[in-house]
């Protein structure tokens, strides 16, 4: 197991061919799916085909930024994913913070403690002098996390889809904290 980095309660290490079936459970979760694709079932084949070999590949393509498996130190559970990584057509020192945890882990404070050790790694190895999140404007709990990491508002923004899911006309939106910002903020 490789393990990337370590907080007080989670593990997020690099991905294996042997997290498929945990990455379709949480894929096939509704709830958990609901601000991403309405909440549709999972396709097993696209995870295992697609989406696995992309999270790996990330590895080799860009060393230090990627999709970790969030896992519960005390239990050694599967609680789903934090993504950190540069978007093509961004610099790899603003790269995006992004998180997909299961049902049963919300609301314990796991976002927030992997964003924030991701924001942490980010500004104090990788260089990243930005780091920004996106989501759906009407997903209140993971703008509830972007602000309690500190980041702010930026911007929001409507986007094409051709199939709008409940929440697409209210748009996205955007939050950043910059490597000043961050250096700035008030600590525990």
């Amino acid at each position: 197991m490789r393990v990337f980095l370590e907080t007080e309660r989670l593990l997020l290490r690099q991905f294996t061919g042997a997290d498929v079936d945990d990455l379709f459970a949480l894929y096939d979760d509704p709830e958990v799916m609901r601000y991403l694709n309405g909440g549709e079932p999972a396709d097993r084949a696209e995870i295992e085909n697609r989406d696995l070999p992309a999270f790996l590949d990330y590895y080799e393509r860009f060393p230090g930024y990627g999709f970790w498996a969030a896992i519960e130190k005390s239990g050694g559970v599967f609680l789903g994913w934090f993504h950190f990584r540069p978007l093509r057509g961004h610099h790899t020192d603003d790269p995006e913070l992004g998180y997909r945890l299961n049902r049963s882990s919300w609301g314990k404070g796991y976002a927030t403690e992997g964003s924030l050790a991701l924001l942490e790694k980010g500004f104090t190895e990788f260089g990243a002098t930005r780091i920004w999140a996106a989501t759906m404007a009407v997903n209140r709990g993971s703008r509830r996390v972007m602000e309690k990491i500190g980041m702010r508002h930026v911007r929001t923004f409507h986007e094409h889809f051709d199939d709008p899911i409940p929440g697409t006309e209210e748009g996205e939106v955007e939050y950043a904290i910059t490597l000043d910002e961050w250096r700035a903020r008030p600590r525990p």
